[in-house]
């Protein structure tokens, strides 16, 4: 049984980047969604099996106490319908952390976790590269999205991609699996690209940059082949972007000395007046758009500003502290997985200051896998040395 709910906790993760692409209709939901249940079925008679469950780490008492404290939302909350439908998609995402916590056992487990986002994310980028090949899309729009989705949330689960895969082409000893996660760099570039998303990009910069210092680490070669292979690189984007998605990419400067960031300024400022109102329990949760007064189709389009409005500062500090669990658990790491798991961490924290993050299964994936490569690297230091080391030779016994 133990075989099958890891087989299905693969599948989540791999369908987790592109499940807005698959959506089989009501009740079923979106592909992520229906497999994240069947894994759930899964796992309970699995956990009964082996008598009880892991020891929990801060990551996930925090993350239950803050599912808590969204549940007592509903008790003052100024739309109950819209808190209990939010409760229940929190619960579904928030479960990521236990599940990966429970059955990710080994530096071969997370590899095979990390092996399957990067897959999810090759398809996402595959999707958005399909949009723009279709003749409609292209006479249509500047901007390019996989079916279903939308181009901010696109550019931030592939950003997401880039310093997992790097790690990948760094731990991965067959040639195979490595050209598959190198090649996943510049085809979620272009993809990345083709959504012109303004704080996508922002944050794929950083996240290549982390890359590229990732895949130079122990190889110093690599820098010299990388510093050839650019200017041709970047000739190639210039040819391949349309100019419609570059001009609108080029507006970032202006909008950061003076422009309203595509309205986020006034739906800020509606979201603190409504924090203002009740900035201790919060408005319940899901409540954003009706505490704020914005339109129906709006998110906060901030992080931290949407937690405070639903939960107020209660829900604000236990969402902080999950994030500084998630810092702890890196500083237990070492080497290339230490680089790619801050590199990743920095990316969802850019990502967060322009989008509604917290009720994202990427974002609930990059936290569990983080919190389990910390707690791994305390158990067994040696395996994920050999697993995770830049040295080639350090892996000569891994496969």
């Amino acid at each position: 049984m133990r075989r099958v709910t890891w087989i299905l906790l693969l599948l989540f993760a791999f369908a987790i980047p592109w499940e807005y692409s698959l959506e089989l209709g009501e009740p079923l939901g979106n592909i992520a969604r229906v497999i994240g249940l069947l894994v759930l079925v899964a796992a309970i008679p699995t956990v009964l099996q082996r008598r009880g469950l892991r020891a929990a780490g801060p990551m996930q008492w925090l993350t239950l106490a803050l599912l808590l404290w969204f549940c007592c939302t509903y008790f003052w909350t100024i739309e109950p319908t819209v808190t209990l439908i939010k409760l229940r998609a929190y619960f579904q995402e928030f479960m990521i952390v236990w599940l990966l916590w429970e059955f990710a056992e080994s530096a071969e487990d997370l590899r095979a976790l990390l092996r399957a986002a990067v897959a999810g994310s090759w398809v996402l980028a595959i999707l958005t590269l399909a949009n723009f090949a279709s003749a409609q899309a292209i006479a249509e729009q500047a901007r390019f999205v996989a079916e279903g989705q939308d181009p901010n949330d696109v550019a931030r689960f592939l950003d997401l991609g880039f310093p997992l895969a790097a790690l990948l082409v760094n731990c991965e000893r067959r040639q195979l699996w490595r050209w598959l996660a190198g090649g996943y760099l510049p085809v979620g570039l272009i993809a990345v690209l083709l959504t012109a998303s303004r704080g996508g990009f922002v944050a794929a910069v950083v996240a290549l940059v982390g890359s590229g210092i990732l895949l130079a680490y122990g190889h110093p070669g690599r820098v010299k082949i990388g510093a050839l292979t650019l200017p041709p690189v970047i000739a190639a984007l210039w040819f391949i972007v349309p100019q419609g998605s570059v001009a609108r990419l080029a507006t970032i400067t202006e909008q950061l000395q003076g422009g309203d960031l595509n309205q986020r300024w006034n739906i800020w400022q509606a979201g603190w007046q409504a924090f203002v109102r009740a900035p201790i329990c919060g408005s319940g949760a899901g409540t954003f758009v009706s505490a704020a007064g914005t339109a129906s189709i709006d998110t906060a389009h901030n992080t931290a500003l949407s937690i405070a409005v639903g939960g107020g500062l209660c829900a604000l500090f236990l969402a902080a502290a999950i994030v500084a669990a998630a810092c702890w658990s890196i500083t237990q790491m070492h080497g290339p997985l230490r680089w790619a798991m801050a590199t990743a961490l920095v990316v969802w924290l850019i990502t967060s200051l322009v989008a509604t993050v917290e009720d994202s299964r990427t974002s609930w994936l990059l936290l569990a896998l983080i919190a389990v490569a910390g707690r791994l690297s305390g158990e067994r230091a040696k395996e994920m040395a050999e697993y995770f080391a830049g040295d080639t030779q350090a892996r000569s016994g891994v496969r």
